[in-house]
């Protein structure tokens, strides 16, 4: 059997600092796409540097549809999708290697990533082993349309596991991270109020509590350390920031309804 074709995608803008890394990892891909979504740095010209196909899109609609559009430019028989912050590391392309000499109908396969925060791997916390699905048949599958925490939507494949981790620099800096985070959080919510989802204040704090303990008790996060306290702290404020933002989102919606009915009674 003729090996399969690999197409490594990105979608990425304003990743130069981590970019050139991230495709040295992966330049054994028959093809290397980046999708850029209007990058400011110098994103654009090292990606080309370094061998990679660069398409633009700045029309955001979300991480999902982004992906899906990025995997559109790809020619190879299997995708492998990667951010800039992430590395493939020497066990996991053998792992990869093995899937395209031997590719197998309905099929789909995850990796384990290795996160980073501030200066530790974890190794709790619910951060590894983390995994994900990146590597799959490009006519069969892509990613779902969510506007955060995307994933691919692989009906009723088999989920095989691949050797070998992923590398993820998560939280390098503290305050990046945390910038990173409030985004996700704000998408999130807007994501879930538009489909008709709402919450209580006090669920809100209860869910941020919830996140607390499982982080640190449930997924053995006190084992990560002091990091691991961090981290469980993070992601209760992460949690509450959610839902918070979803009940604030309900009370905007329902002070503007207030006030357009109060403008139309001064007129009647």
């Amino acid at each position: 059997m003729e090996r399969a074709r690999l197409s490594v995608v990105m979608i990425a803008k304003n990743e130069a600092e981590l970019i050139a890394d991230c495709l040295r990892s992966a330049d054994w891909a028959d093809e290397i796409i980046v999708l850029d979504s209007g990058s400011t740095d110098d994103t654009v010209a090292i990606a080309e540097r370094h061998g990679a196909k660069v398409f633009t899109h700045t029309q955001w609609e979300g991480f999902g549809k982004q992906r899906q559009q990025a995997q559109r430019y790809a020619s190879g028989d299997y995708i492998f999708m990667i951010d800039a912050d992430e590395r493939i590391t020497p066990p996991l392309r053998q792992a990869i290697e093995s899937v395209l000499e031997n590719p197998q109908p309905h099929r789909v396969y995850s990796c384990a990533r290795r996160n980073l925060f501030l200066t530790r791997f974890m190794r709790h916390s619910g951060w590894y082993p983390d995994r994900v699905i990146r590597l799959y048949a490009n006519a069969g599958y892509h990613y779902n349309d969510n506007l955060v925490h995307e994933s691919l939507d692989y009906r009723d494949a088999t989920v095989c596991r691949l050797d070998g981790d992923l590398l993820h620099l998560t939280c390098r800096d503290f305050f990046v991270f945390q910038r990173k985070q409030l985004g996700y959080a704000e998408e999130w919510s807007r994501q879930r109020f538009q489909a008709g989802k709402r919450c209580g204040l006090f669920s809100a704090t209860a869910h941020g509590l919830g996140a607390f303990l499982k982080t640190w008790v449930l997924r053995a996060g006190f084992l990560d350390g002091k990091p691991g306290l961090l981290l469980a702290f993070v992601n209760a404020q992460y949690t509450f920031n959610k839902y918070a933002a979803l009940w604030a989102l309900a009370r905007q919606q329902k002070a503007k309804h207030h006030d357009d009915e109060s403008h139309l009674s001064g007129h009647l």
